[in-house]
């Protein structure tokens, strides 16, 4: 009889784990079945140029990170700026269009602004669901922004660069930094 039970447990656990690992690999962010939901920067509702906010080329304004995602340092989520942070700069600043009247992206700002609304990000990163990565830790241990999120400030439209947010790279990242390996620190 206990034989049986092992069996059946040891079976269990390897449909769990079989599971979780398909789930994994398939990057699952679906609601409900047939359901998807995308993630890039294809369908941004303002195409915002991080080359030229955060670039680091001369004439380029160089804003660091933290001005924009202002919560990494003592939040879970970097968190997306509000309009209000964009119109600090923009309520004086139009830029110039292609045509030499006030830039398209920046209307597109101003008129959310006037409308009172947020601005509809589409997210570009995701972990799976049943992974947390607080930014405040990586922020408070000295992980630069680009080791996860690539050169952004050379990024016209920023977009997911090349490495998987996967188990592996994450561990891999932990490995060389050091960092806990302990289950519990990504999975809670």
């Amino acid at each position: 009889m206990i034989k049986k039970q092992w069996v059946l447990a040891v079976a269990v656990l390897a449909v769990a784990f079989v599971t979780v690992a398909f789930v994994q690999a398939r990057g699952d962010d679906a609601t409900a079945p047939g359901t998807e939901v995308a993630y890039g920067p294809e369908g941004q509702p303002v195409a915002f140029p991080h080359n030229v906010h955060a670039g680091a080329e001369a004439g380029q304004y160089q804003i660091e990170c933290m001005y924009c995602h202002f919560s990494a340092e003592r939040s879970p989520s970097a968190g997306i700026p509000p309009v209000s942070s964009c119109m600090g700069c923009h309520a004086y600043v139009a830029g110039q269009g292609p045509d030499g009247g006030p830039a398209p992206e920046i209307l597109k700002v101003r008129g959310f602004w006037d409308r009172g609304e947020p601005i509809p990000w589409n997210r570009i990163y995701k972990v799976a669901d049943h992974v947390q990565f607080p930014h405040m830790r990586h922020i408070s241990a000295g992980v630069d922004c680009t080791a996860c999120h690539g050169q952004v400030q050379e990024m016209g439209v920023i977009q997911q660069v090349q490495q998987p947010l996967t188990m592996g790279w994450c561990l891999t990242c932990h490995l060389e930094m050091g960092a806990s390996r302990d289950c519990t620190v990504c999975h809670y």
